[in-house]
């Protein structure tokens, strides 16, 4: 049994924490007192500003591994605060740093830091290291991903199911695609078109969430997609054009459109990851899907991202000694095809479809 430090007590890290409490010792630090009521009964729990260096190194420095479910503008400093804690960490945040910057220090330390372990960034990159392995050459990847309520209500079309503020992000930050084996930045809402995927009609924007596969994976063309219910884009695109995004007004923005994304309503989160390249030769496409829906417990993007991360954590206790120090992107992991077929089993086991076609 390991003591398992969960930073951030919101609807994911409550998802990881009710998942690793099973099996081990677990504490969850947050701000706010409201968030820690709802993981006393699996956790030990105590109010925490991650912004207190001090109190949070020597907090980390008290566990075997620390697994981080913060908002994006904190994951930067919750990894430095690790590595210099000694602790190994698995990290979900949606940093807009580049994560890598931290490798040799960690290194240097012995820490293994896990990064971008959840649903998307996270399981999408662990299909993506196990396509390139078994492919001599990859050409061409496309990833779609959603987050979406079963029954949306207008005006947005959209529930929230994770940070409002990362939410936002996606829509302002510029994102990182591969194209002609070189990395260039598009606006997000450069392409904007209708998609049908499982038998659902969505429409789709570019969004940055390849990462650290722009910097492993080698691809002539690859590409990730965020889908949304047709409707919601085209209002989110009228929000950020009349400068409602912007830093100084998103306080005010989100104190509106907020409530208009809060109604009832299950979500489902979904994936699908195809890759076309060459094997022996041949012509050679591998497609993977991923599904899920909330339960009685927790909504599919808690489940989805949270169990992830928590599969990542065991995974990581497990076979410290074969991860090594460092940054760890999740390709690395899916790479191994012990270590992607533990990560598909866990999740499987949960509830969560994973289909994986070759052809």
């Amino acid at each position: 049994m390991m003591k398992v430090l969960v930073l951030g007590a919101g609807r994911v890290g409550q998802a990881v924490a009710h998942d690793l409490a099973e099996e081990h010792q677990v504490s969850v630090g947050d701000v706010y007192t409201e968030n820690l009521e709802r993981v006393e009964k699996f956790a030990e729990t105590f109010q925490l500003d991650i912004k207190n260096k001090q109190e949070t190194v020597a907090k980390m420095e008290e566990h075997d591994v620390v697994v981080g479910a913060l908002p994006g503008n904190l994951g930067l400093e919750a990894v430095k605060s690790a590595v210099e804690a000694g602790t190994d960490m698995v990290d979900v945040s949606f940093m807009p740093e580049d994560p890598f910057s931290l490798h040799g220090e960690a290194k240097k330390k012995g820490v293994s830091v896990v990064v971008d372990a959840g649903f998307g960034p996270g399981m999408s990159n662990v299909f993506m290291g196990r396509i390139e392995e078994e492919m001599d050459r990859l050409e061409k990847v496309i990833i779609r991903i959603g987050g979406l309520p079963l029954d949306p209500e207008p005006p947005l079309y959209y529930k929230l199911t994770w940070s409002p503020s990362d939410l936002i992000e996606e829509y302002v930050r510029e994102a990182r695609i591969m194209r002609d084996g070189e990395v260039v930045k598009v606006d997000p809402f450069e392409k904007i078109k209708d998609v049908e995927l499982d038998g659902k009609g969505f429409e789709e924007f570019y969004s940055d969430g390849l990462r650290t596969l722009l910097k492993t994976i080698d691809a002539e063309t690859m590409e990730e997609t965020t889908l949304r219910w047709k409707g919601h884009l085209e209002r989110m695109n009228v929000l950020r054009e009349l400068g409602f995004f912007e830093k100084r007004n998103l306080g005010q923005t989100l104190e509106v459109i907020k409530p208009l994304m809060e109604f009832e309503s299950k979500d489902f989160c979904i994936m699908d990851v195809k890759a076309e390249g060459e094997e022996d030769g041949d012509k050679v496409e591998m497609d993977y899907f991923f599904y899920d829906e909330a339960d009685e417990k927790f909504s599919s993007m808690a489940r989805s991202t949270g169990y992830a991360a928590a599969a990542f954590t065991r995974l990581l206790v497990r076979e410290r000694e074969k991860i090594g120090p460092g940054i760890i992107p999740p390709e690395r992991l899916g790479r191994r095809k012990d270590h992607h077929d533990l990560m598909v089993k866990e999740l499987k086991d949960r509830g969560i479809t994973i289909e994986i076609e070759k052809r």
